[in-house]
């Protein structure tokens, strides 16, 4: 925490308050760096806190008293000392003055330049206090008058009526336009709808599918208000030097819809693009992925193996790590060392040494594992068997009495089970495996647009499946889809299957093995998903 904050900054005062956390710090550092701005306007930016707590903090900070204005403490004429212009400029107004000592309330008591124009025109020694900006505003305007009544937003389009058009640009905030190109998104059903800097204008555009088209015009004077205004609604968060992201939610029609706002910074400002998010939560555990009493015994016999290879699989290979880490977060880990031979997985409850490998070189587990055995761990996490080099050598710990964790990168469990079936020839070699668990993500159709009917293609066995169809509706962003479901197989190797690898011609006649043993669950219950209308087959559009 020292390394990151110096006693008696900023950023030390508003951790100690609890108004930001470490982790807010290593943010604003990282959002100053790329723009060159303040530590406290860094935070502001990204929605960490608001301007009124960075008052605050200075005020702290640099022992400034900490006002809050109201019209009754100002003298008029001590504001006639200074010139609405100036006051403007430098964003502070005269409180009082006492002899040749001038009071002020300055929003940056730290900008000499600001306090030295004051002192040359007023011909006082200024003494300053730091204010709300937003009152700081309302004081300027009742003493100063309005800056300009005539002042607007800046949106210019021909899609909106000329009384909602009045509105929004009434609002220079923003905050009034962004509500109104959310409706507009929902009620016209476009997938997206972005705000293109170009330069002198922001151009807003609205996309329906692969049509695209320009739905009006945006001044650029107000596009950084409308910008903060936005950071600050969804809590958006870097991912890169370039790029970041966040979520707001919206009411429509009595329905809470989440958007998704990502942010690339251009030349000329950042380019905005909105779309709605239908978040998917995935498992908190594997428990929740195992359907019925076999899967769950299946999985506790895994979760007990004090040895062999585990095999994990998803289409995702994201999805694949977080497998392998609900599996760590489950099993028995105390007394145990664990190594993790990747950069993709150990991001679950528990933590343990990771060691880089290039995920992209055949045969690398084979130069890599036997530097890594000899740190003797208990548990070996390999992300991804690239070839059966790798898995060779994820057998050589096996026999030193390892538990190997491994990621292979197939489609579906018949891709698990083809890799398998090019070791068929070495028994041996899968008389290490103790199981395969295997993720697969499906679609479920949106319950307020979608309507099912009977097709008879017979691709689903003997009984007539289903076939989800919708035209899309606001509510599940014009896709049709209510969101994704997981699915998953846990499956044993048991002596059964092993001599069915043997006998097989192919991974399909393993499959069916597999289902005549009561495993392949998954398959089963995707079927029986379909049959009720509540997943989408694969192969159909919703």
């Amino acid at each position: 925490m020292e390394s990151l904050v110096k006693d008696g900054s900023l950023g030390s005062v508003l951790i100690r308050s609890q108004i930001i956390t470490e982790e807010d710090i290593k943010s604003a550092l990282e959002e100053q760096k790329r723009n060159g701005c303040r530590f406290g306007e860094a935070l502001v930016r990204l929605g960490i806190v608001t301007r009124e707590d960075i008052d605050w903090a200075l005020s702290t900070q640099l022992n400034i008293p900490y006002v809050r204005l109201k019209p009754e403490m100002i003298d008029r004429n001590a504001v006639q000392l200074v010139p609405a212009s100036l006051a403007r400029k430098y964003n502070l107004i005269p409180l009082f003055r006492n002899g040749d000592e001038l009071s002020i309330a300055l929003a940056d008591p730290l900008d000499r330049s600001a306090i030295g124009a004051v002192e040359q025109v007023s011909g006082c020694r200024v003494t300053p206090s730091i204010p709300v900006m937003r009152e700081l505003r309302e004081m300027q305007d009742l003493f100063y008058g309005a800056e300009n009544p005539a002042k607007i937003f800046g949106f210019s389009t021909s899609f909106f009526p000329a009384k909602i058009l009045e509105s929004i640009n009434k609002d220079i905030s923003g905050a009034r336009f962004l509500d109104y190109m959310l409706l507009y998104v929902l009620k016209n059903k476009l997938s997206s709808l972005s705000l293109q800097p170009l330069g002198e204008v922001v151009a807003v555009i609205g996309r329906q599918g692969d049509v695209s088209r320009e739905i009006g015009r945006l001044a650029t004077d107000n596009y950084p208000v409308l910008l903060m205004h936005m950071v600050r609604l969804g809590r958006m968060k870097p991912e890169t030097d370039i790029s970041a992201r966040g979520n707001l939610n919206f009411q429509y029609d009595g329905q809470n819809v989440s958007f998704q706002i990502l942010s690339l910074k251009g030349r000329y400002g950042d380019y905005i693009t909105l779309k709605i998010h239908n978040p998917v939560r995935f498992p908190a555990s594997i428990g929740e992925l195992a359907a019925g009493e076999d899967m769950h015994r299946f999985l506790r016999e895994m979760l007990s193996a004090p040895d062999g290879i585990v095999l994990f699989n998803s289409a995702a290979r994201d999805d694949c790590f977080r497998l392998i880490d609900l599996y760590l977060d489950e099993y028995e880990t105390s007394n145990k060392t664990v190594m993790i031979l990747g950069d993709g997985t150990g991001k679950g409850k528990k933590r343990f040494p990771c060691v880089s490998a290039r995920k992209s070189a055949r045969g690398e587990m084979r130069a890599v594992l036997p530097a890594v055995l000899e740190h003797d761990p208990d548990i070996l996490v390999i992300e991804d068997l690239a070839d059966s080099s790798d898995f060779i050598a994820a057998t050589r710990a096996v026999r030193r009495g390892k538990l190997v964790l491994c990621g292979i990168s197939c489609g579906d469990m018949l891709g698990v089970l083809q890799y398998l079936m090019r070791l068929k020839e070495n028994i041996a070699l899968l008389s290490n495996v103790k199981g395969i668990i295997s993720l697969r993500t499906v679609r479920m159709p949106c319950p307020h647009c979608s309507r099912t009917e009977v097709y008879l293609d017979g691709s689903y066995g003997s009984s007539s499946p289903v076939k989800n169809s919708s035209r899309g509706c606001p509510l599940c962003g014009n896709t049709g889809f209510s969101g994704e479901k997981f699915l998953a197989d846990i499956v044993p190797l048991t002596s059964e299957l092993r001599n069915a690898f043997s006998s097989a011609a192919d991974a399909e006649e393993v499959l069916r093995h597999m289902e005549e043993e009561g495993c392949g669950a998954m398959l089963y219950e995707s079927d029986c998903l379909v049959r009720a209308g509540q997943i989408v087959p694969e192969g159909c559009d919703a």
